[in-house]
C-alpha cells in the first residue's frame, strides 16, 4: 500500500514537473498560435496567473484581430479572479468602451465599476478608487436602467457615497479638533463643513456637520480679535439658524442654544464697543 502511494506521489509530481516545464517551453519558445491556445487553456482551468502572463505576451500580435476581444475580456477577468481589481476596473472599462457592441458589454460596464469599488481602500485612505467606482457605477445605473443588476449596482453606489461622504466628514472634524493649536484650521473646518453639505445634499451626516459647522464657527469668534469679530458672529449665528431650520428637534440643540447664548452676549458686548469708538471718534471731530 505504502509503495502505491509512493508511486502516485511520484507521478503526480512528474505531472507537476512536465506541466510546467511545457507552460515554461511555450511561454518563451512557442509560436503566437501555441501561447494562445495554452493561455486559453490556463485560463479555463482557473490558473489565471500563468494565462495572464501569455496574455501579455501575445497581445501586441492580436491587436486588431477578431481574437483580441477575447483576449481582452479575460485579461480583465484573469486580473479580476487574481484580485488586482484596479487593474482589472481599467480593463473592463476599456473592454467596453474598445467593443461597444460586445455581447459581454454590459457584464464589462458591471464588473469594471464593481472592481474600483473593491480596489477602494477604507474612507481615511486615497478616494481614487472610490470616485471611478461611483462614476462607474453611475454610468452603469444610467445605461442599464432595467438590468437584472441594477439593484445591486445601486446598493453598491450608495455603500461608496457614503464612504466618501465619512472620508469628507472625518476631514473636517480634523480641521476642528486641530484648529485649537492652528487657528487657520477653523477657517479650513467651516469651508470643509460647508463643502460636504453642498456636494452631498441630504447626507447622512448633514445634521452632525451643521452641528460642528456652528461650533467652529462659534469657537473661531471666541479665538478671533475683536476687529474681526462681527462678521463672525454673524457667520455663527446664522450657522445655528440653518440648524435649528433643518433640525429643529436635534440631539445637539440644547448645546446649540448655549453657544447661541454666548454668541449673542459677545454681540452685545461688540455692538458696545463700536458705539463708544464713534463716540470717541466723533467728539474728536468737534
Amino acid at each position: 500500500m505504502q509503495k502505491i502511494k509512493n508511486l502516485a506521489c511520484l507521478l503526480m509530481f512528474s505531472l507537476v514537473l512536465f506541466s510546467c516545464g511545457e507552460y515554461q517551453k511555450v511561454l518563451n519558445k512557442g509560436t503566437t498560435e501555441e501561447q494562445y491556445k495554452m493561455a486559453v487553456k490556463l485560463y479555463e482551468s482557473n490558473k489565471f496567473s500563468k494565462a495572464l502572463r501569455l496574455f501579455e505576451k501575445i497581445t501586441p500580435t492580436y491587436r486588431g484581430k477578431p481574437q483580441m476581444e477575447r483576449i481582452q475580456f479575460m485579461v480583465a477577468q484573469s486580473n479580476f479572479n487574481e484580485k488586482n481589481y484596479s487593474m482589472s476596473g481599467y480593463y473592463f472599462d476599456r473592454f467596453a468602451k474598445n467593443y461597444p457592441k460586445s455581447s459581454k458589454l454590459e457584464e464589462a460596464a458591471f464588473l469594471s465599476a464593481y472592481s474600483y469599488k473593491l480596489a477602494s481602500p477604507s474612507f481615511s485612505l486615497d478616494p481614487t478608487d472610490t470616485n471611478k467606482a461611483l462614476d462607474a457605477f453611475q454610468s452603469f445605473i444610467n445605461t442599464y436602467p432595467d438590468s437584472d443588476k441594477i439593484e445591486e449596482a445601486n446598493q453598491h453606489y450608495k455603500e461608496l457615497r457614503y464612504k466618501l461622504q465619512k472620508k469628507y466628514f472625518e476631514i473636517a472634524k480634523t480641521y476642528y479638533r486641530t484648529a485649537e493649536y492652528d487657528l487657520r484650521n477653523y477657517k479650513a473646518a467651516i469651508q470643509a463643513f460647508d463643502n460636504l453639505l453642498a456636494d452631498f445634499l441630504g447626507s447622512e451626516f448633514k445634521e452632525e456637520a451643521l452641528y460642528y459647522r456652528l461650533k467652529a464657527a462659534h469657537d473661531f469668534v471666541l479665538k478671533s480679535y475683536d476687529r474681526r469679530k462681527p462678521e463672525r458672529i454673524k457667520d455663527a449665528i446664522d450657522a445655528y439658524d440653518k440648524l435649528k431650520r433643518n433640525y429643529p428637534e436635534s440631539q445637539f440643540m440644547e448645546d446649540s442654544n448655549i453657544m447661541l447664548a454666548t454668541l449673542q452676549k459677545e454681540q452685545v458686548r461688540i455692538d458696545a464697543l463700536i458705539a463708544k469708538q464713534v463716540e470717541v471718534q466723533n467728539s474728536k471731530k468737534k
